[in-house]
């Protein structure tokens, strides 16, 4: 018998959230929705709500933001927030290319991790970088040192999920009722 859609929004969740505030792009902000729903975590932070209604978002997101869940947080309370995370049990974690940023291959993530992604092209203020526990990078060997976003962030959700185990999907081979 397949799931309904009140039975989907009550499955487990993984334990990541993915912090996105600092992203401007709204269609890498969709796609980013996409990529967090595909794996079920637990949160994509966006600097506000009012960007899901986005035409871009839209596009990007396919649909997915009716199911992935959404949180809302200001930039200038960017730092507090986090903080309040770490109160939680959770780790902040930047995803960036600081000279002292762990490579992703040798990375532990914690359970509990929020993924703090930088703004495109200039990556995480000092003051949000500050607020992050540790900071992981992904090794490029190309002329050109850094990728898209989403691309970035997905690389990182797939290396969590390594770790912390990929269960199987609980959604039978039948659509959605």
């Amino acid at each position: 018998m397949p799931l309904s859609r009140r039975q989907y929004l009550n499955l487990p969740r993984h334990s990541l959230v993915v912090c996105a505030a600092l992203v401007e792009n709204p269609i890498n902000l969709g796609m980013l929705c996409r990529t967090a729903e595909a794996f079920r975590l637990e949160a994509l932070v966006l600097k506000t709500l009012a960007l899901a209604q986005d035409r871009k978002f839209r596009q990007g997101a396919v649909a997915t933001h009716q199911w992935q869940p959404l949180v809302e947080c200001a930039l200038e309370r960017l730092p507090q927030w986090l903080d309040g995370q770490r109160q939680r049990g959770y780790t902040p974690i930047a995803l960036d290319l600081q000279p002292q940023a762990m490579p992703l291959p040798e990375m532990r993530f914690p359970k509990r991790t929020v993924l703090v992604l930088g703004r495109e092209l200039t990556g995480i203020p000092p003051t949000v970088a500050a607020a992050c526990d540790q900071a992981v990078t992904i090794p490029q060997y190309g002329v050109v040192q850094s990728l898209n976003v989403q691309t970035a962030a997905a690389l990182a959700i797939y290396a969590y999920l390594g770790q912390w185990g990929m269960v199987a999907s609980p959604l039978a081979p039948t659509p959605l009722e």
